[in-house]
Parts: structure tokens; C-alpha cells; sequence
């Protein structure tokens, strides 16, 4: 069992049968009465996300995740495929459900599956991928790292924020966990 006050993003538990992602976690004191946790969910079977609240002394039970490497192979008819990479058994996923961890995936690129016993729920990334940018604004001559940036789109369809001296074709290192730009790829 888990307490509400250990729940952090990115953690799975159980709540009345459904599995449920935490996707943001705060305390929060109002001025009159006691703490609550302020939580942003998603179920991860319906992939419907909500916001709600629970008092700190809640308590759970953890859901445990077991992972598998496994290839991202294509997206088509609302599922999206992958395939172990030991034994080629192919996996399929409501698109939908994991429409966010879509916009860093490629085609044959290595990510993990989450399994809740036998049951694939979700997929876990890479902390940074390298995608190209497919469209953004000219650069500007003479821009520095310390501009505001301006928004770039990468070939997921993923848009990031990046300095103003980048250009579409261009490779870059993007971090999974915020979709903040981290650098340009080593070529």
C-alpha cells in the first residue's frame, strides 16, 4: 500500500479495479482546513484523464510494472504495433491511450512496453530521442542561446520550443519526460 502523499508523476496504482497513471502530484494547503493532494490522473485502460483531490493519509496499492525492449514498428487503424525483440511476438496498443508517447516515437525505434501482468497497458520512453525538425520559422542572423525561442515542429508532429538559430532539417536531442529541447543531435 501506498500512501497519497507518496504519489508522484509517472507512478501506477490501483484505485476500485481501474489502473490509474499519475500524470501530476501536488500538495496543497488552503488556508482554512486540512492538506489535500491535488492529482491529475489518467486511467490507463480508457485513457481518460481527470483532476481530482485526495486527502494525505489515502492510502493504495501500487501497481507493479514489469517492462519489455521491444520496436516500435507503425501506427495504422488506431493501434499502434511493436514487436519484441527477442522473441519478434508483436504487441498492439490503443493509439489513442498513448497518443503523448506517439509524438517521440519513429518507425523501428526501441522503447519499452509496461505489462500489468499479462495486460500491455502503456509504453515507457527513452529519457531523449533525436528527431529532425520538419517546419519552423527562418532563423535569425546573429541569434543567440538566450533568445525567447520560437516554436519548432519536429517529423512526429511534436512541437518544441527551440533557440531561434535552428533550422528545419535539422537533428535534435529532445527530452521525453517535459518535450523540451536539449541540443542538437551528434551527427
Amino acid at each position: 500500500m501506498i500512501s497519497a502523499t507518496d504519489l508522484k508523476a509517472g507512478m501506477t496504482f490501483v484505485d476500485n479495479g481501474n489502473l490509474i497513471k499519475v500524470l501530476e502530484a501536488s500538495h496543497h494547503k488552503p488556508g482554512k482546513g486540512n492538506t489535500v493532494m491535488r492529482m491529475k490522473l489518467r486511467n490507463v485502460r480508457t485513457g481518460a484523464t481527470y483532476d481530482t483531490t485526495f486527502r494525505p493519509d489515502e492510502k493504495f496499492e501500487r501497481a507493479y510494472l514489469d517492462t519489455k525492449e521491444v520496436q516500435y514498428l507503425y501506427k495504422m487503424d488506431g493501434m499502434a504495433v511493436f514487436m519484441d525483440l527477442e522473441t519478434y511476438e508483436q504487441y498492439e496498443l490503443p493509439a489513442d491511450t498513448i497518443e503523448n508517447e506517439l509524438l517521440y516515437l519513429l518507425d523501428n525505434m526501441h522503447c519499452k512496453i509496461q505489462f500489468f501482468g499479462q495486460e500491455v497497458i502503456g509504453v515507457e520512453l527513452p529519457g531523449t530521442v533525436v528527431l529532425t525538425v520538419s517546419e519552423t520559422q527562418p532563423s535569425i542572423k546573429g541569434a543567440t542561446v538566450t533568445g525567447s525561442g520560437k516554436p519548432a515542429t519536429m517529423e512526429t508532429g511534436l512541437v518544441v520550443n527551440v533557440p531561434d538559430f535552428i533550422e528545419a532539417g535539422e537533428s535534435l536531442e529532445i527530452g521525453t519526460s517535459d518535450g523540451s529541447y536539449k541540443g542538437r543531435a551528434n551527427k
